[in-house]
């Protein structure tokens, strides 16, 4: 059933069917021909998969993102990450880093985060003499640290499918944010001093001081959250619940951009977001119920086993399998469909499985600005109003720096266990 399994998948894949329909289509046909199960199980398996309490943060997490997109903050916190590091040659680029980064702590998604801050930031940028597809680009790059910051929807994912802790991998995911962060700054920085671009970015800069009280109750938000799931307060799920809350208000009331008659367009974007999820979820656990059903992770596991002697050879491989699966298969997918099967692996070679979710989700979201599916590309070229295939060029740098971070997270564990191992 394995080989059945696999090739109906790739072959749905290859004629662009979507990647719930495939997976679900796939594990349906293997059940038909190659088990003696029976059909019911297709609709037991899709519930429990999402019975889970920790699942109810996703919904919660994309509304939060939603409201505070609409609600004003998105241009509060370009002011302010304008006021930090935009004085600087290259200032706008590094605001777009800073500013994707702190939004990470907010939406939990690279999509959001890329309209969001690409819609101020791209025209910006392009006004200041930097060319669209670079614009785009940097926007594209710095927005995948919307899924490596926490609260991050592909690490919830990861937790559950592997039963893993929500809380440890949110944790985790801070110092290799940061890390990333602080590279692709010093990349964008390289590259206008190179290029000569961005000497006048600090014009019409405000004081650091204006745009802090500006952005307060913006930036108050991921310490609300964060602080209350390290502190114990409350769980990621509730977190989340509150940050709904707390997004609501902040727009409605404090920053008065948010109008009721947003709120059913807002409600149907973040409905629509949950539910191709949640059905990417729901095929999935099926899918890895069968996988696991026939056996294929034992069997990879003794050829991993025997082929790679060492962590250090064996983590390699991980990467570049991921890099390559990244480049076709949306993000949550290939974290439910290859997670229960990787995960116990690396734990037989000493990795910490909270470490190789970390692995796993910057891995995979270097796949949302790698071509020919990266989410992140096309929601910035539509943003820059560009054709995708002109950002291709531009991503060599960006990409490059990503995968020396990469390498450095993987082998450095300590980058992202330093906060859980300190508590």
């Amino acid at each position: 059933m394995n080989a059945a399994l696999v090739a109906a998948l790739l072959a749905l894949f290859v004629l662009s069917v979507p990647v719930a329909v495939s997976i679900g289509l796939a594990s349906i046909f293997g059940i038909t021909f190659f088990s003696n199960l029976p059909l019911l199980v297709v609709p037991q398996k899709i519930f429990t998969s999402l019975d889970s309490f920790p699942l109810l943060a996703v919904p919660f997490f994309i509304l939060a993102g939603n409201l505070m997109t609409h609600g004003g903050v998105s241009r509060r916190l370009v002011d302010f990450a304008k006021s930090l590091v935009g004085g600087m040659q290259g200032g706008l680029a590094s605001s777009c880093v800073v500013t994707c980064m702190i939004f990470a702590a907010i939406s939990g998604s690279s999509v959001a985060t890329t309209f969001a801050i690409g819609a101020i930031l791209i025209p910006a940028m392009v006004r200041h003499g930097y060319p669209t597809p670079m614009a785009a680009t940097i926007q594209a790059s710095s927005a995948e640290l919307g899924v490596i910051i926490p609260p991050s929807v592909p690490m919830i994912v990861y937790a559950v499918s592997t039963e893993t802790s929500v809380t440890q991998l949110f944790m985790a995911g801070i110092g290799p944010g940061i890390l990333i962060a602080a590279m692709l700054v010093l990349m964008v920085q390289v590259w206008c001093r190179a290029t000569g671009i961005g000497k006048r970015d600090g014009d019409e800069r405000l004081p650091v001081l204006a745009s802090t009280r500006n952005a307060l109750w913006a930036l108050m938000l991921p310490v609300i959250i964060l602080g209350g799931i390290y502190g114990g307060i409350f769980t990621p799920t509730e977190a989340a619940a509150v940050s709904v809350v707390y997004a609501l208000l902040v727009g409605m009331f404090v920053y008065r951009e948010l109008k009721l008659a947003d709120l059913p367009q807002i409600f149907r974007h973040s409905v629509v977001s949950t539910g191709a999820i949640m059905l990417i979820i729901g095929t999935a656990g099926l899918f890895s119920f069968l996988i696991s059903l026939s056996g294929l992770p034992t069997q990879i596991g003794n050829w991993a086993q025997g082929t790679f002697g060492t962590m250090v050879t064996f983590l390699l491989f991980v990467n570049v399998l991921l890099f390559v699966v990244g480049m076709f298969v949306e993000t949550s997918a290939a974290i439910l469909v290859l997670g229960p099967i990787l995960a116990p692996i690396a734990v037989s070679f000493g990795v910490d499985p909270v470490h190789f979710g970390i692995i796993i989700v910057v891995n995979l979201a270097m796949g949302m600005i790698t071509p020919p599916l990266g989410v992140n590309l096309f929601a910035a070229a539509s943003v820059a109003n560009i054709p995708v295939q002109r950002m291709f060029r531009p991503l060599l740098m960006p990409v490059g720096t990503v995968i020396v971070a990469l390498l450095l997270i993987t082998y450095v564990p300590q980058l992202s266990l330093f906060l859980r191992d300190g508590f």
